[in-house]
C-alpha cells in the first residue's frame, strides 16, 4: 500500500457504466454529456480515475451512443467503448464489458458515469479492500436514501447484501446506508458470479448489486468504504446538475484559495475544472473563468468579468469584461465594459478601455483604444493611441479586410478606417476623418469635408424656436450681425 491507502499496482481495468437514457434530464442530449463547472459528468469520472493508472478503461455506452464515443474519442481517445444494445441492467452492462477485457485479471473498479462528485481518493480506498476481500462496495450514509439501493450487513459488520428501493421491505428502507454504484471485485470471482444473475426482481433486469449476494452465498468476503453524502450524489435531472455544479464550484474555489490564489467572495466566483491560475491572483466578485483559460501571477480579474479561453499574463488587470479566445498581456489593463473576441492579442502595458469591442486584432506593446471604439481585423503598432469613437471598418459586405497601423501613431477621435489599409509609422489622423487611402509615415491624414456656417439659418428655418430665442440672446450673434453691416 501507498500513503494514500490506494494498492501498490494500478487496477487491471476499470469499467464506467455510461449506457442509461436518463430520461429525467428530458434532453436530446445523452446524460452523461450534460456539462458542469467546464467538463461532461463521465469526464469528471474519468478525471478521478484518471490517477489510479489502469491498465485498462472501458466505457459500457448505450443511449446515445454516437454522441457518447464521439465525445470520448476527442476527449479521452486512449478510453475504449463497448455497445450495450439493449439496457437489461447494470450486471448485464458489466457481463459485455468484461468479455471485451477477457484477458483482464485481478482488481476491477466498476464506477457510475453520471457521479461527478467522487474523489480519487474514494476510488483508492474501495480498492484497498481488495487486499482481504472478494469485493468492495462504497457507501455513504444518507439522511433521505429514498432512492438508493441499501445496504445490508452481517452481524460482523461485513456486507451481506444490497437491495434495491424498489424491492426492499418497510425494515430495509429504514436503513440510512447506502449504495454509491462504485465497486471493486476481483476479475475471476465476477465473471463467475455475473453468470449466476438472475432478473427476478421488480424491474426484470441483471442487478450488479446482486454480485455481492452471490459472493457471500459462496463463503466469499465483501467489504464497505465508507465516503461522505456529497460523493456519491448522482445527478438524474437539471435540479441534481445544478447541486452538483455548486459543490463542485465551493471545491475548485477551495482549491485554488490553498494554492495561493485570492477570492474577495468565493461564492461568487466559478472556475472550471479545465481553467489554470497561479499564485497571487485575485478574483474579485462575479468573476466566471472558463474554458481553458489561464490566469498568471499577479493578475486581478474582477469583478463582473467572464473570460473563456483566455489567456491572462502577469499582473494583468481586467475589470467588468467578456474576453473569449483572447490573449491579454503582462500588464495589460481591460475594461470597464470591455469585449474580447477570439483572435485578440493584448502586448504588455497595452490598454483595451471602457466600451472597446476587438476581435481578431493584434494591439502592440503600450498601445492604447481607450474608449468607445471597434476594432476588427487589425494590427495596432507599439506606443499607438486609438482616439475615441474610432471604428475600424473591415467589412464590405462579402468578404472582412485587414488595417494595419504601425507604431507611435495618432488616430484622432471619431476615425473610421476603411480596410484595406496600411498606417504607417509616426502618421496622424485628424479627427472627424474617414481614411480610405494608405497613409505614409509620419503624415497628417485628413479625409472631411471643409466647414462652412449658414449664418441665421435657425432664425430663418426655426423662427420663435427656443433655439431662435437663445441665438438672439447671445453676445455672438449680436457681433455677426455687426460684422455683416462692416
Amino acid at each position: 500500500m501507498n500513503k494514500t491507502g490506494a494498492p501498490s499496482t494500478p487496477p487491471a481495468a476499470v469499467i464506467v457504466l455510461a449506457a442509461g437514457a436518463g430520461t429525467r434530464m428530458k434532453s436530446t442530449k445523452p446524460k452523461v454529456l450534460h456539462e458542469v463547472v467546464g467538463m461532461a459528468l463521465i469526464d469528471h469520472v474519468l478525471h478521478a480515475a484518471a490517477p489510479l493508472s489502469s491498465r485498462n478503461t472501458l466505457v459500457v455506452v448505450g443511449h446515445g451512443k454516437e454522441q457518447v464515443v464521439e465525445h470520448l474519442t476527442q476527449v479521452h481517445p486512449q478510453v475504449a467503448t463497448v455497445v450495450q444494445e439493449q439496457q437489461n441492467g447494470t450486471g448485464h452492462a458489466a457481463s459485455i464489458a468484461l468479455q471485451l477485457l477477457a484477458h483482464v485479471s485481478g482488481p476491477v473498479l466498476v464506477l457510475a458515469g453520471d457521479t461527478p462528485l467522487l474523489t480519487t481518493t474514494d476510488m483508492q480506498r474501495t480498492l484497498a479492500g481488495l487486499a482481504d476481500n472478494a469485493a468492495v462496495v462504497l457507501t455513504a450514509h444518507l439522511s433521505q436514501p429514498a432512492g438508493y439501493g441499501r445496504i445490508v450487513r452481517s452481524a460482523t459488520g461485513g456486507v451481506d447484501a444490497i437491495v434495491e428501493d424498489r424491492d426492499a421491505t418497510d425494515a430495509q428502507r429504514e436503513i440510512t446506508e447506502v449504495n454509491s454504484g462504485v465497486y471493486a471485485f476481483d476479475a475471476e470471482l465476477l465473471r463467475s458470479a455475473l453468470a449466476n444473475l438472475k432478473t427476478d426482481n421488480s424491474q426484470g433486469e441483471q442487478y450488479l448489486t446482486d454480485v455481492l449476494s452471490i459472493l457471500r452465498s459462496q463463503g466469499h468476503s465483501v467489504a464497505a468504504a465508507v465516503t461522505s453524502e456529497e460523493n456519491i450524489l448522482g445527478v438524474n435531472d437539471r435540479r441534481q446538475l445544478a447541486e452538483a455544479g455548486a459543490i463542485l464550484r465551493t471545491r475548485i474555489c477551495d482549491e485554488w484559495m490553498l494554492a495561493g490564489v485570492s477570492m474577495v467572495d468565493p461564492k461568487t466566483v466559478w472556475i472550471d475544472r479545465t481553467a489554470e491560475l497561479a499564485p497571487d491572483v485575485t478574483l474579485l466578485p462575479n468573476v466566471a473563468i472558463t474554458g481553458k483559460s489561464v490566469i498568471r501571477g499577479g493578475a486581478v480579474i474582477g469583478p463582473d468579468c467572464s473570460l473563456h479561453d483566455t489567456i491572462a499574463d502577469h499582473r494583468a488587470t481586467v475589470t467588468r469584461t467578456t474576453s473569449i479566445g483572447a490573449i491579454i498581456g503582462e500588464g495589460a489593463t481591460v475594461g470597464p465594459y470591455t469585449y474580447l473576441r477570439p483572435g485578440t492579442v493584448l502586448g504588455s502595458g497595452a490598454k483595451a478601455g471602457g466600451f472597446v469591442e476587438m476581435k481578431n486584432a493584434k494591439l502592440g506593446t503600450n498601445a492604447k483604444v481607450p474608449h468607445l471604439s471597434y476594432v476588427g481585423d487589425a494590427t495596432i503598432g507599439e506606443g499607438t493611441n486609438i482616439g475615441a469613437a474610432t471604428v475600424f471598418v473591415n467589412y464590405d459586405g462579402q468578404e472582412k479586410h485587414h488595417t494595419t497601423v504601425g507604431n507611435q501613431v495618432r488616430i484622432g477621435s471619431d476615425t473610421m478606417l476603411v480596410a484595406p489599409l496600411v498606417i504607417g509609422d509616426g502618421a496622424y489622423t485628424a479627427a472627424g476623418s474617414v481614411i480610405t487611402q494608405d497613409v505614409p509615415a509620419g503624415a497628417m491624414a485628413v479625409g472631411r469635408a471643409r466647414q462652412s456656417n449658414i449664418l441665421d439659418w435657425v432664425l430663418r428655418r426655426r423662427p420663435g424656436s427656443d433655439s431662435a430665442k437663445a441665438a438672439l440672446a447671445d453676445s455672438s450673434h449680436k457681433n455677426n450681425k455687426s460684422n455683416k453691416k462692416t
